[in-house]
């Protein structure tokens, strides 16, 4: 029986190792055999998540004619990753990925780092803070107050608690979008209420356009429903959207759903001003478009002159077109795993409904802590010390890596979570790759593309600050340092290092 569970074609596979780039050899650097560079390039896809784990390879003949190589080549790389235990092969059925034995098996998004590897790793993977306190454990607090009612209760609530359902309309309502409770449902963080949009509006095979790029695990969340993603270019550098491209995509492709973040982009910091959110609300509505916004970076605004945009639902008065998801995870804590959809009534009785099938409900004593943060100024008050502790985390870490790394570009944004880099021509996977030998663990720009896109960028968050962003920064320039020369550089073991 064969041990695959999948299957990469020819060119599937052509086109993602053709997305590593690599910086020209310098004077006296030595390039590796064909064969070697082939075997590296399909390692580096398994190691992170590109190409997942048991999934079947092309012959070797189909991948030599879709590489222009010879069959000697691909047979080659091929023996290589089974020496290195990266490829297993059945006669009669074929070679399929693996990964040798003590070996993590490699993530398809982002997920978080073990606590146990804090010591020695610095996680510039996961785009989270810590918890700010006091408020998170007077939140708890305040919850454990207002439970007893509810424990008298099957504790099952598919919409969300009423009260909460009410706070959070009452907010938008004062944000100046008229919102009654019925058209609030309160999730499992963002991710649950994408994964529920998703289900409910993007069935297996539908189209869903996305910004390109775009966040992670979202993305990934959208392959695994069956969906068959859309990319959009950005506009360039922190301008927003590409209106035309957009437009054009909305009529040609005819997408069932879009999915944007306007207001501090994941990852590129981008925020989109109110012309683009108007006409993007308009095109979508002639192409018969489910839009849905990711509004959980709107309060993370870092610089004092930044005035926010209206959000993207003002500009769809009737309700028909934007589906608006928010979230606690990002403005107040990751662990606080609150968040809602808010959209026509009628699509919140079909999400709830569905809702059966999936979750049940969201953790009550969590939605009684968010309630709690929303009625005393208690959430105010977190995220104005969670935005300063982001500013000068960001404000560090830009110096930092300005200092390290002059080669390398990127704008500054002025909220949000996230800075997108480009790397002066190196490989952001391999980048990720010689990070996790000195120390820092990062992103490469893949995770964020489709079909191995922004292979020259990394994303770099603004979770580390003061000492901790000077030595993130210097690892990064030694793992630089280890790709620039072909990856033979001996690499010093990551030091212990307490913030």
């Amino acid at each position: 029986m064969a041990q695959w569970t999948s299957a990469v074609g020819a060119a599937q596979l052509a086109r993602l190792l053709s997305s590593q780039q690599d910086r020209p050899a310098g004077p006296g650097s030595r390039r590796p055999p064909a064969y070697r560079a082939l075997a590296d390039g399909i390692r580096l896809l398994v190691l992170e998540g590109r190409v997942p784990v048991a999934a079947r390879l092309p012959a070797e003949r189909e991948l030599a004619l879709a590489l222009s190589v010879s069959r000697t080549t691909v047979a080659a790389a091929y023996e290589a990753l089974r020496a290195e235990g990266f490829l297993e092969s059945r006669r009669g059925a074929g070679s399929w990925t693996a990964v040798p034995a003590g070996n993590p098996l490699p993530a398809r998004g982002l997920e978080p780092l073990p606590p146990e590897a804090l010591g020695s790793m610095i996680d510039l993977g996961c785009a989270a803070l810590p918890a700010p306190e006091p408020w998170l454990t007077r939140a708890v607090q305040g919850a454990l107050e207002e439970l007893p009612p509810y424990a008298h209760t099957h504790g099952d609530y598919p919409a969300g608690l009423p009260a909460l359902r009410a706070m959070i309309a009452e907010r938008y309502t004062a944000r100046g979008i008229p919102t009654m409770p019925e058209q609030i449902m309160v999730t499992t963080g963002a991710m649950g209420a994408i994964d529920a949009i998703c289900h409910l509006f993007g069935g297996r095979g539908e189209r869903i356009a996305v910004e390109s790029p775009s966040y992670a695990n979202i993305l990934q969340l959208m392959r695994e429903a069956g969906a068959r993603l859309v990319p959009v270019a950005m506009a360039e550098g922190l301008s927003g959207w590409d209106l035309d491209h957009w437009r054009q995509v909305l009529r040609e492709a005819a997408p069932r759903i879009a999915y944007v973040v306007a207001d501090f982009h994941n990852p590129t910091g981008a925020l989109a001003d109110e012309d683009q959110r108007r006409r993007l609300v308009d095109a979508a509505r002639s192409a018969g478009t489910v839009l849905v916004a990711d509004e959980t970076m709107s309060e993370l605004w870092l610089d004092e002159e930044v005035r926010m945009p209206r959000p993207v639902c003002a500009f769809d008065p009737a309700g028909s077109t934007v589906i608006t998801v928010g979230s606690a995870s990002k403005a107040f804590w990751a662990g606080m795993r609150i968040g809602w959809v808010r959209a026509a009534p009628d699509v919140i009785r079909s999400l709830v409904a569905a809702r059966a099938y999936a979750d049940l409900g969201t953790p009550v004593l969590e939605q009684l802590a968010v309630n709690w943060l929303f009625s005393t100024g208690g959430w105010e008050q977190a995220v104005s010390v969670r935005r300063r502790q982001a500013r000068e985390n960001r404000d560090a870490l830009v110096a930092a890596v300005r200092r390290e790394l002059p080669g390398w570009e990127f704008e500054v944004p002025q909220g949000g979570l996230t800075l997108w880099v480009r790397t002066g021509g190196l490989s952001g996977s391999r980048l990720a790759e010689a990070g996790e030998r000195v120390g820092v663990r990062v992103p490469s720009g893949p995770r964020f593309g489709v079909d191995g896109a922004f292979e020259g960028y990394v994303r770099l968050p603004f979770t580390v600050g003061g000492a901790v962003a000077e030595e993130a920064a210097t690892r990064l320039a030694a793992a630089a340092r280890v790709v620039e020369s072909g990856g033979t550089a001996g690499a010093e073991a990551p030091r212990t290092f307490v913030a």
